[in-house]
């Protein structure tokens, strides 16, 4: 049993083409899988799908063993924007998810200050979203993601607004996290490099399919020295090969 399946899968918005048609995909506990695409190839419907925002019409989605039919607390999910209350202090902003069940408890409270400061935050706990930089808010979104613990992680771009350096800076901080609580992650992008650095596996998708899967070879934890390593480079142009053949 894969910890997440997604089995026979296909998706059409009201008057539209099919966006998802098909889709066989699944991930094991603890893996890091990246999906990538050109605009417009379903990608991010397929998250939504993963993450229970939106119901298949055909063929079925299933987390450690169970349907998956509705989002809940053993999933996290983190957009394109960080999406943070401007009138929510740091500190609150990653408690939300405890804060809309419960009053967080001390516990809880010293949970998200662990995150805050694993993630070089412990300064900023008091500040408000407009004090921080974007990459401290991308940063403030992905702690308030893991605040619950979630057996799985879905992210949709999340760092594509960023420069390079605070974008590899964070892929860096996305992986020790996950690392450390070996967490399940389905990784949207759009960038063929950043697929490459932080998946264990890069399915290549195009016209609502999954044409290719590919397993990266690189020995984790992955070092920023990675980048420029041959075997990087190779499944860099594996994947990017890929996507060509898909369009052509």
């Amino acid at each position: 049993m894969h910890f997440l399946e997604i089995d026979k899968v296909s998706f059409t918005y009201p008057g539209w083409p099919p966006v998802v048609q098909a889709v066989d995909w699944d991930i094991a506990e603890g893996e890091f899988h990246c999906l990538v695409g050109r605009s417009g190839c379903g990608k991010t419907t397929l998250l939504k799908l993963a993450a229970g925002l939106l119901r298949p019409d055909s063929g079925s989605i299933s987390l450690q063993g169970r349907r998956l039919l509705a989002p809940g607390p053993q999933l996290g999910f983190v957009f394109q924007s960080p999406t943070l209350l401007e009138w929510h202090r740091v500190i609150d902003n990653v408690l939300l998810p405890v804060s809309l069940q419960h009053t967080p408890t001390a516990q809880e409270i010293d949970k998200a200050g662990r995150l805050l400061e694993l993630l070089g935050l412990s300064a900023h706990a008091r500040h408000y979203p407009r004090q921080l930089s974007g990459g401290q808010q991308s940063r403030v979104a992905l702690a308030r993601a893991l605040i619950l613990e979630p057996a799985l992680l879905l992210l949709d771009e999340p760092f594509a607004a960023l420069d390079a350096i605070t974008r590899a800076e964070l892929q860096d901080d996305l992986l020790q996290m996950c690392s450390l609580r070996r967490t399940t992650v389905m990784f949207v992008t759009h960038d063929i490099a950043e697929a490459v650095y932080l998946g264990d596996r890069v399915a290549v998708m195009d016209g609502g399919r999954i044409v290719q899967d590919i397993r990266i070879d690189v020995p984790k934890p992955r070092e920023p020295e990675v980048r420029y390593g041959a075997a990087f480079n190779r499944h860099c142009a594996q994947v990017r090969a890929a996507m060509d053949l898909a369009t052509a």
